[in-house]
């Protein structure tokens, strides 16, 4: 069956003939010593929780074998019912043989003869004709959905199988669009399939689920690029003033296939000749500049020796992502051409206008930490505030099981910031992509968002220091910016190419810098450029030479770079002298242009004396992140992890570990083993993550110091969230509540079994991502070639969206994909008319801000004193009444009123 056939396995069988008595029982070992086990422990007077812990499993797992022995002892039952009921025996004798009663013995016998073996007998035979049929299968969440049975019986089901000899295994696959969080993967396979077998081989794990059919009618699947002809584009050299505008890809306006849709400017990728592609920001030219015949020009930095098909980039060899850059959904452009015919046009989107407004404004570790200590702790402290004055809006909550769930979610979050070490934004801070309006002066910058007149600072990552810092006016009065960006964008500025220089070498092929307003309230340290980076070039500097080691893969780049940016951070907390920061830097623009231009790194590596850098900086030549912000989010390896329980006294997590094993052999020359060595199976955190106290990671600095404080504080914050969330008691639910508002359960249902219904396809959709990715690495692999982590990030992306599409799953963004609860819904979970389990489901599917509002006591709450202390530092910071009022959820009024001293 092909990919694009619609495939539907449809439900279990609900009745029919089993050949009760036809020989031994395959359930009939069902978990013998397992449930024999928890038999024992029960006549004990022991607890649930008890035996839990007895056994070492979860409460949950624990009802599910003993649901499934139990099934399983009833079918054994039933079966030696009607064996002998076959063998003349009668009902009563049956019964006393037995050791039940007869009522016991007539309702086996009336099932038999109805065809009737029950939900989980069904389910389970059902499921072993699939897994026989297909191979492994996805048995997660929302399976049961499509199968017509409740999740305790599917469950019940899997366990019989299990028994029997299938395999059921967990598998985590990272998501594609969330880089650190994964799907996990629940999967029945035949008897004897390894978890390796199914982790390396991912695209044997089908699904269930019915896959769709409306061939994309909300969102389009990307399509092959259409290629563009060669003799229609010009090249405009450096000479020529290319290199003022380098990576900007100028279109004709009014051409139907270059159309760039409803934006006016887009990263974007366009083939060529079907075996070179164009890749930088794509806007409207003006329509006097080109030659006749031509409808587009690239700007490039190249010389004019460079042949015009030199400057473009080879395709990769992939019949599937020939750029190696993700295609954003709906990212291409489709018109009717003048026969009347759909095509498509030429222009494949990256990102287009808007898109970067959605970048995080959070201030990076890498870029605060260079700026004087005042500043430093005051953004520390605004972002600390901003996370106590969460924590006391979710302890205001009137609903115990919303308010466990915002908890618990709440300390993952506060403890994933305190390795990211991110700051508080400026007022009115943004993500802008930077294009060339050449036409600007160095100290000024078209920005249509911001004020005409005001002064402006520019970040740009990877951040050097302050010497990489501009200090712009605004100057929105540009013709040529007008005409290129428009009036109205909320996204993009226009500066010129030696702005761009200073910002670490940007370009305008989609690069991004951070744009900071700044005034009497927020001031930034800025300084000169680094004397030592006067017209320093690395290609002239460093050119190949016969013989020198070359970087060749991507990997190998970004270990080099992380190793020199690392050092600069380093470096600068200590106090290193702009002769040295100088070296380091100049090292690190050879390391950036190494791979692409066959530069001699290890020359600039010897000549900067970079070893003597990290000897005094780091402690050794051979030695790495010596500082708390370069080492907080370094790799700790530690043994592997099962799940993690919270200390009730403390809110800590305590981890519990898997405990398994490996050996390695040494062997002689003969193959024969003369020694092995056991170890455990490791797994990846970071050094901020595993320290107890953030002080263990600093040198001693003010400035570590200061971030070490702030991890603290979030960690502390953490662990008060989860020791919280421990001794919340759930709402109980009332027949009452049930019976008044069952319209509203029953609504509440409907959208949730709806929401649960996509879980499956969701899953098989990053499955395909994951397997597609697997199948790239092989591919690549097999030539001899490095398929790059950059590369899996973006196929995995592209393979996520066309999985989507495929199996009919929600769009990241699309309506409908989240359940919204009515005001009377609301009130029916308030009463009590909604089980504690049910609503725990239902808020995975929510706008969590929707819940805060809608379980927040309506009445007038006295402002707490966090709230208050975040309020007051932001009017200090200089941020508006209305940036104010929108950040903490508070009216205009009430922060004027704070402003003015008033109660």
């Amino acid at each position: 069956m092909s990919d694009s056939e619609l495939m539907h396995y449809g439900t279990p069988r609900h009745s029919g003939r089993y050949p009760w008595g036809s020989g031994e029982n395959p359930y009939q070992h069902d978990g013998i010593g397992f449930y024999k086990k928890y038999k024992e422990l029960k006549e004990e007077g022991k607890s649930e929780k008890e035996i839990c812990d007895i056994l070492g499993v979860k409460s949950t797992y624990l009802r599910t074998r003993v649901s499934a022995a139990k099934e399983a002892e009833m079918l054994q039952r039933n079966d030696r019912i009607i064996s002998m009921k076959n063998h003349g025996y009668k009902n009563v004798t049956i019964a006393k043989e037995l050791g039940i009663n007869e009522s016991v013995v007539r309702s086996a016998i009336k099932q038999y003869e109805e065809g009737k073996v029950g939900a989980a007998k069904n389910t389970a035979d059902f499921l072993e004709s699939k897994v026989k049929e297909l191979g492994p299968i996805d048995i997660g969440i929302g399976v049961e959905k499509s199968l017509g049975v409740k999740r305790t019986k599917f469950n019940t089901a899997v366990e019989m199988l299990v028994d029997k000899g299938y395999e059921k295994h967990n598998i985590k696959i990272e998501q594609a669009t969330n880089p650190g969080k994964f799907t996990t993967v629940e999967v029945l396979a035949p008897p004897g399939t390894t978890w390796a077998e199914l982790y390396y081989n991912l695209g044997k794990i089908n699904t269930l689920s019915e896959r769709s059919n409306d061939n994309g009618e909300t969102f389009r699947d990307v399509e092959y690029p259409r290629s563009f002809d060669s003799g229609r584009v010009k090249i405009r050299y450096s000479e020529e003033g290319g290199k003022e505008r380098d990576g900007l890809i100028e279109l004709r306006p009014g051409v139907d296939d270059i159309s760039l849709g409803n934006s006016k400017y887009a990263q974007c990728r366009i083939l060529v000749d079907n075996e070179k592609y164009l890749k930088g920001m794509a806007v409207y030219g003006d329509p006097k500049e080109f030659p006749p015949g031509v409808d587009i020009i690239f700007n490039t930095n190249k010389s004019s020796s460079t042949p015009k098909m030199d400057v473009m980039k080879s395709i990769k060899d992939d019949p599937e992502n020939p750029f190696g850059a993700l295609i954003k959904a709906n990212g291409q452009t489709h018109y009717i051409d003048k026969n009347g015919n759909e095509q498509i046009s030429v222009v494949n989107k990256v990102r287009e206008e808007s898109d970067w407004e959605e970048y995080s404004k959070n201030l990076s570790s890498q870029f605060l930490s260079k700026q004087p200590l005042p500043l430093i702790k005051q953004q520390l402290k605004l972002s600390r505030l901003e996370k106590e004055d969460e924590y006391n809006d979710i302890m205001k909550l009137t609903n115990p099981t919303v308010k466990q769930a915002l908890l618990n979610s709440f300390a993952d979050d506060c403890d994933a910031a305190a390795v990211k070490l991110k700051a508080a934004e400026f007022p009115r801070q943004s993500t802008k992509v930077i294009l060339p309006v050449d036409t600007l002066k160095d100290n000024q910058i078209y920005a249509p968002s911001l004020r005409d007149g005001e002064q402006v600072c520019l970040i740009r990552y990877p951040h050097g220091g302050t010497f990489e810092i501009p200090t712009l006016t605004v100057t929105n009065s540009n013709k040529q910016g007008e005409r290129m960006i428009g009036k109205s964008s909320i996204d993009a500025v226009g500066i010129n190419s030696k702005v761009a220089q200073r910002l670490s070498g940007a370009d305008f092929d989609g690069d991004t810098v951070v744009v900071i307003p700044i005034n009497s309230k927020v001031k930034l340290k800025t300084s000169e450029p680094l004397k030592g980076l006067k017209d320093f070039d690395p290609s002239e500097r460093y050119p190949y030479r016969p013989g020198c080691k070359l970087i060749t893969k991507d990997a190998t780049k970004q270990q080099e770079m992380g190793k020199v940016s690392n050092l600069i951070t380093d470096m600068t907390l200590r106090g290193a002298s702009e002769d040295e920061i100088a070296r380091a830097v100049r090292h690190s623009m050879v390391v950036i242009d190494a791979q692409k231009h066959k530069l001699d790194y290890i020359r600039s590596y010897e000549e900067n004396g970079i070893a003597a850098l990290k000897a005094k900086y780091q402690g050794g030549a051979n030695r790495g992140a010596s500082t708390l912000i370069s080492r907080a989010s370094s790799t700790a390896y530690v043994d592997e992890r099962k799940y993690a329980k919270v200390n009730k006294e403390t809110g800590e997590k305590e981890w519990v570990n898997s405990n398994r094993t490996y050996k390695k052999y040494k062997k002689d020359a003969d193959g024969k083993i003369i020694s092995e060595k056991e170890y455990k199976y490791k797994t990846k955190s970071t050094k901020m993550a595993e320290a107890k106290d953030a002080m263990e990671l600093s040198s001693g600095t003010k400035v570590e110091n200061a971030y070490a404080e702030y991890a603290n504080s979030l960690k502390a914050l953490a662990n008060r969230a989860r020791k919280d969330a421990i001794f919340i008691k759930p709402m109980q639910t009332t027949k009452e509540a049930k019976e008044l508002y069952s319209n509203e359960v029953k609504s509440l249902e409907a959208k949730l079994n709806k929401a649960l219904s996509n879980a499956p396809k969701e899953r098989a959709a990053q499955l395909k991502a994951a397997s597609s990715v697997q199948e790239k690495k092989l591919y690549f692999k097999n030539k001899g070639e490095e398929y790059t982590k950059e590369s899996m990030t973006k196929e995995a992306q592209r393979a996520l969206t066309s999985g989507r599409i495929m199996y009919g799953a929600k769009m990241s963004g699309e309506k409908g994909s989240s359940i919204k609860i009515t005001p009377q819904e609301w009130k029916a979970i308030q009463s009590g008319a909604v089980t504690s389990n049910m609503l725990k489901k239902i808020l995975n599917y929510t706008d969590t801000d929707l819940i805060k509002q809608l379980a927040t006591p309506r009445e007038k709450l006295k402002i707490s004193s966090s709230k208050e202390a975040r309020i007051q530092a932001m009017l200090s910071n200089g941020f508006t009444l209305q940036e104010i009022a929108d950040a903490t959820g508070v009216s205009v009024s009430t922060v004027s009123d704070i402003s003015k001293g008033k109660d």
